[in-house]
């Protein structure tokens, strides 16, 4: 069976996206949730410099669909490429 890459790549796009818009919503409201996670994504993303009003959240989760999109696509494509070998 193979997999749709695109399909994958969006979904793991939404995903972890969606996942970092959450986090960043609920450490707006609530100043101590998930700032572990923000501090993580602070040390990952460039120019991210963690938890801290509208514009770094949506520069996050921008990053988010961004990785998750490039993330996606590379694990359809391995996905496909050794699920397409047959057996000997």
């Amino acid at each position: 069976m193979r997999l749709s890459t695109k399909a994958v790549a969006f979904t793991c796009a939404i995903m972890w996206g969606g996942l970092l818009l959450l986090v960043s919503l609920g450490d707006m409201m609530w100043p101590e949730y998930g700032d572990d996670i923000l501090d993580i994504a602070a040390d990952i993303y460039p120019f991210y410099d963690g938890p801290g009003g509208i514009g770094p959240m949506l520069l996050v989760t921008f990053y988010g669909l961004v990785d998750g999109l490039i993330g996606g696509f590379i694990f359809g494509w391995l996905y496909n490429h050794f699920a397409g070998r047959k057996e000997a």
